[in-house]
């Protein structure tokens, strides 16, 4: 998947504005608008123009603006750190604007982007934590809709946090040296049980929390064994993303697209284990002996795997061999192939006429033989999703038509699943080796049997109808 690269018209950056004079040049409702975005900054705000309404008459109150009742003149914009104009007529934007050019002043010109020397972008206001969002000058609805998924996802306390973080500033740089220790505490102060006590309202029990873990700090290395999901980078979870974020060193499979994997630090150290079928450059012994070096020195590990690590994943035999060197782990769920697979071609996984049970099976053993021990619970109704089936497609059909399953049972191939290249393939069990067959070797395969694929609502479930009438 290759994504468009497109550059910014303009340099996102922040003015510093606190004790400096800001003009309003208007007095009508768009005037109003910058007069009370102004206020929740520490700018001294002066307004020019012959006459307010009401809407900026109460925001020049409630913002102790000043109010200069004429047209401003050269002078009056001079040493001004921003100037913001809405005039209402054209004639008088560009008179200003020229003003404001004449006096080296950065200028905005409202609905007027040809005239602007930057954009008033959409704000998050947490201070001393602001986020600004901003399509310059194109989609200012868009940004406010974009402003207001934001607004909650922050909550108001994030400032509060921000706040007690700059108090400890000095005694985190005197008790942790720079580099993964000190980003490490800092990635928990922000996400753990100081933030938690933050956002509930408990600011002193928050800083007595943030005490306790800058005593314990630094602290040793730490594996996350994380489920990438199937692969669509909007499938990988919150708390995914947060470990990616907290990560010295990525370790990860050929399976996980770069799109997932550059979600985590940009300088943390990635390591790629990637293994195919019959052909593993690292072994999965090597693998366990990574983890086990990178975290006794003292870094934080993310094992980042092709959907979930603990379906098909090897994560049993890696948090062996981390229990066994004493290193602390956890384990990261994320969506497996199979429920990715039947999400989007709408195939209900257990159907109470049709399934109730479901079996995740392997094509293939730790001998690379297939797998006969779930033939016979096709038989009793139950959904199966055979992972890495491509190769054994053949096999897994005449195991289960000679355990009994019927010839006709519904089959679903899904190439890809979740991507934006996901192929799906549809047929009976009899005809499952050809089916398959179609599909990339190089491709991620998963295989439904069962007869909850013809009861689905999409597309599959149409394609069988048809293949049957014909």
């Amino acid at each position: 998947m290759t994504t468009t690269c497109r550059k910014l018209a303009v340099f996102p950056a922040f003015h510093k504005v606190s004790g400096k004079r800001v003009v309003v040049v208007g007095g009508g409702d768009e005037a109003a608008a910058k007069i009370r975005l102004l206020s929740e900054t520490e700018a001294e705000i002066v307004i020019f123009a012959p006459a307010l309404n009401r809407e900026a008459g109460a925001a020049l109150i409630a913002a102790n603006g000043d109010w200069r009742g004429k047209t401003p003149a050269l002078a009056d914009l001079a040493g001004a750190a921003l100037v913001f104009v809405a005039t209402g007529s054209e004639e008088g934007d560009r008179e200003v604007h020229a003003l404001a050019r004449a006096a080296g002043v950065p200028v905005n010109v409202v609905d007027r982007p040809e005239l602007c020397d930057f954009y008033t972008p959409s704000i998050v206001n947490r201070a001393p934590v602001a986020v600004a969002v901003c399509s310059e000058g194109v989609a200012p609805v868009l940004s406010r809709h974009i402003r207001a998924r934001i607004e909650a996802l922050l909550a108001p306390a994030v400032g509060d946090l921000a706040g007690l973080a700059e108090k400890l500033r000095g005694k985190v740089a005197a008790r942790i040296a720079p580099g993964a220790g000190r980003r490490r505490f800092w990635a928990r102060f922000f996400t753990g049980a100081v933030a938690e006590r933050t956002y509930a309202g408990d600011l002193s029990g928050a800083e007595a929390e943030a005490f306790r873990a800058l005593e314990m700090a630094p602290e040793r290395g730490h594996v996350s064994l994380v489920g990438a999901g199937p692969g669509a980078e909007d499938l990988l979870t919150l708390r995914a993303q947060r470990v990616l974020q907290e990560a010295d060193v990525i370790v990860h499979d050929r399976l996980v697209p770069e799109a997932i994997v550059t979600q985590g630090r940009r300088d943390a150290r990635r390591i790629d284990v990637g293994k195919q079928r019959g052909r593993h450059p690292v072994t999965q012994a090597e693998i366990n002996a990574i983890l086990v070096r990178e975290a006794k020195a003292g870094h934080r590990v993310v094992r980042l795997k092709s959907g979930d690590p603990l379906v098909f994943g090897r994560a049993g035999e890696e948090m062996e061999a981390l229990a066994a060197a004493g290193i602390s782990f956890d384990v990261v769920p994320g969506v497996t192939a199979a429920l990715a697979a039947a999400a989007e071609n709408r195939i209900p996984l257990t159907r109470r006429d049709a399934s109730s049970a479901l079996v995740f099976a392997t094509g293939h053993d730790a001998d690379g033989e297939t797998l006969p021990g779930w033939a016979g619970l096709a038989l009793s109704g139950t959904t199966v999703a055979v992972y890495m089936g491509r190769a054994v497609a053949a096999g897994v059909a005449s195991r289960l038509v000679a355990a009994g399953l019927a010839p006709a049972t519904p089959v679903a191939v899904v190439e890809n699943a979740s991507r934006r290249d996901a192929r799906s393939f549809t047929g009976r069990l009899d005809g499952l080796a050809r089916i398959a067959g179609g599909t990339d070797p190089d491709a991620p395969v998963l295989i439904i049997i069962g007869d909850v694929v013809a009861a689905g609502a999409g597309a599959v479930a149409s394609a069988l109808l048809a293949e049957a009438a014909a």
